[in-house]
């Protein structure tokens, strides 16, 4: 389907202020609906890539990095203020694709990914046909492999079931639970909680569940990534940065196992947002990645 070559610029909604949202931000025409895309700055570019949730999550590392890197961010299909979907239209596959296509369209070159969460399947599989574009890789509680064991399926296999998925969209627990101090809510003021709560709304809540019930079975993600990390990022430099409190299934001793030079940074009492809550420490190790 037709990308569109030139970003349009879109509405500011009227529950995210500039106070808290104080970046401009475009749509693309990608697969024929719009992607919402943030672009600020300028300098080495600093690809932010968060799958599931919203772009929301990196404002506080962005408005730290913004005056010495081009920041770009996108809401994934379904999310956000992207347009919304059919959730039958909502994988990593997409996810991926979308993601290779934002970087061809704004030519995004030496690049530093910085995917989040399911950022890290989506993201790496989506860098692979442009892995020469690619500079260095900063994984934010994230992973890149194939999910295995019983803890790891079974969290996806439950969190992206139907049950759990139509609870939380009645409900809104997981969204207010992650708008608290164990996600990004740590630093936040109220007029920001409100925005990032209004951000996902009950479709894009489905579309987030949606992305995990698809990253059990995405194989041919996994596969693409498997590529890439054991071929052209073989020998990117690589930093890997965790929550304290949030690494249950092992996942940095994994990436140090993959990556034996990697610099491993833990956020004391992290969580799962460590770029929520601890900026400065995220932001300082992304300039060094830069120098």
């Amino acid at each position: 389907m037709k990308t569109e070559l030139v970003p349009v610029s879109i509405q500011r909604p009227y529950w995210l202020p500039e106070t808290v949202w104080p970046f401009e931000t475009s749509a693309l025409e990608i697969e024929g609906s719009r992607i919402a895309v943030t672009d600020v700055g300028k300098g080495p570019v600093l690809l932010f890539v968060h799958t599931g949730f919203w772009s929301f999550i990196w404002r506080d590392v962005m408005l730290r990095l913004s005056d010495e890197f081009r920041c770009v961010c996108f809401d994934a299909p379904g999310t956000g203020r992207s347009d919304r979907l059919p959730l039958a239209d909502i994988t990593l596959e997409r996810a991926s694709r979308v993601l290779t296509e934002i970087i061809r369209t704004l030519d995004l070159r030496d690049i530093t990914l910085v995917p989040h969460d399911l950022g890290g399947p989506s993201g790496i599989a989506g860098c692979a046909p442009v892995a020469d574009r690619i500079r260095a890789l900063c994984g934010v509680n994230t992973f890149g492999w194939r999910p295995s064991g019983f803890a790891f399926r079974g969290m996806l296999g439950l969190m992206g079931s139907t049950f759990i998925r139509e609870f939380n969209a009645t409900t809104g627990i997981l969204p207010r639970i992650t708008v608290g101090s164990f996600g990004v809510g740590r630093h936040m003021d109220e007029p920001s909680r409100r925005a990032y709560l209004s951000g996902i709304g009950t479709q894009g809540l489905r579309s987030f569940h949606t992305y995990l019930h698809d990253a059990r079975k995405a194989d041919t993600i996994y596969e693409r990534v498997h590529d890439v990390l054991t071929g052209p990022f073989r020998k990117l430099p690589v930093v890997t940065i965790f929550g304290e409190r949030n690494d249950p299934l092992g996942f940095q001793p994994r990436w140090k196992q993959l990556f034996p030079e990697a610099q491993q940074i833990v956020v004391p009492k992290g969580n799962h947002f460590p770029m929520c809550d601890a900026p400065d420490i995220v932001a300082d190790a992304l300039k060094r990645m830069a120098e």
